[in-house]
């Protein structure tokens, strides 16, 4: 969960600057800053301001179709066209680090030998291998879960009895209703403290799984045991270390949305308000109809990669078993000492937010008019030393 320094700090950023002429500003800016950093990258430039330019049309058409689908009563998001993600078969170490991860974008990897986890992951058999340990799991009356507003409840219930329910479409025994979902995120044994580890919280389970050794064993963080009931779709986030979802049986969904379209999310900490991504109320998020929707179907025996700050939403097709593998890419020292979940703003990100909290209460020092000129000006500063145009 967010601190109380990210809430006030990067997670309210856009209530700080919600004036509607100043958001516009900051989008003028960020599309300006696109192209001239193209333009300004000399002989290797080409390439990159074609997509640069691509990236402003597109931004200019998507309000075009927002606009006119919103005169002719039809949902826009409905018009957005999905981004596939790319996909690999058979990736070895070397083309994983030499081809893949320096991309900084999303890929679903294929063909990967995962261990018996894939055929020996049954309800029966997880039920026998882990027994009656208790666990603490998300329960919710609908299928669309949303941590803001915190419309599920938790409770805890044996292992055994857990995972036959979540396989279940309805239920003789419930806590809310008889077709409520389920959905276990694994936690360590003392969660303001330890690190999920599926060794040391379900060790009957961790040598079923062959976790890809892609990278040094000491970035490792975490390995998330995670299981959902068939048709429960997660909350819009972003974490801040880059992870593998491995998808051991069942089928998800997963929606991404680039970093460099956090404007358009609303966001709130590290979750978006827009809950429903396929049909949203752009009545109360208009800005959200100009954000790049990337989508994959995953399949069980198949891995995500999400680097870290992509925003995702996670829908399971089918009642599923996965395992969520986080690392830090980058030094020790970059991260909150006191995350235990993967998911707290840097350290140094949120200090900058805090200085950026006083620098506006600063400016309400000034009248009105002046406010709103310096404003503009942080803006385009802010735009100036910290846009890169080297990332989708």
């Amino acid at each position: 969960m967010p601190s109380s320094a990210a809430k006030s700090g990067l997670g309210n950023s856009r209530k700080h600057l919600g004036r509607k002429d100043l958001e516009a500003e900051l989008e003028r800016a960020n599309q300006a800053g696109r192209i001239s950093s193209a333009v300004s990258a000399g002989g290797g430039a080409p390439p990159r301001l074609e997509a640069a330019a691509g990236e402003a049309a597109a931004a200019a058409g998507r309000e075009e179709a927002t606009g006119a689908a919103e005169e002719m009563g039809e949902r826009p998001a409905e018009r957005q066209p999905v981004v596939p993600l790319a996909e690999y078969a058979g990736v070895t170490r070397e083309r994983f680090l030499q081809e893949i991860y320096p991309l900084r974008k999303p890929a679903v990897l294929k063909g990967i030998e995962l261990g018996p986890c894939t055929a020996k992951w049954t309800v029966d058999y997880l039920s026998q291998a882990v027994g009656d340990k208790e666990v603490k799991v998300h329960v919710s009356a609908g299928p669309q879960m949303d941590f803001l507003s915190k419309n599920f409840v938790y409770r805890t219930l044996p292992f055994d009895v857990f995972v036959k329910r979540a396989a279940e479409a309805k239920h003789r025994e419930y806590f809310i209703s008889e077709d409520e979902k389920y959905y276990l995120r694994s936690l360590g044994e003392d969660p303001r403290k330890d690190i999920a580890d599926l060794r040391k919280q379900f060790p009957p389970l961790a040598n079923d799984i062959w976790i890809p050794e892609y990278l040094e064993k000491e970035r490792l963080f975490s390995t998330v045991f995670r299981i959902s009931s068939a048709g429960i779709q997660l909350w819009t986030h972003y974490d801040v270390m880059d992870n593998f979802l491995i998808q051991v049986t069942g089928k998800k969904r997963v929606v991404l949305y680039s970093p460099r379209d956090a404007p358009y999310l609303y966001l709130s900490g590290s979750k978006s308000e827009v809950l429903d991504v396929d049909k949203p109320d752009l009545k109360r998020y208009p800005l959200f109809a100009q954000a790049r929707r990337y989508e994959c179907f995953l399949e069980a025996g198949e891995i995500l990669f999400i680097p870290a700050l992509w925003f995702h939403n996670v829908t399971s097709e089918e009642f599923g078993v996965g395992v969520n593998v986080f690392w830090k890419h980058l030094p020790a020292e970059c991260y909150d000492k006191t995350d235990t979940y993967g998911n707290k703003d840097l350290p140094a990100a949120l200090r900058a937010a805090q200085i950026l909290d006083r620098a506006l209460k600063t400016l309400d020092e000034l009248p009105e008019e002046y406010k709103d000129f310096y404003g503009r000006r942080m803006v385009l500063r802010i735009q100036e030393k910290t846009y890169s145009s080297n990332y989708e």
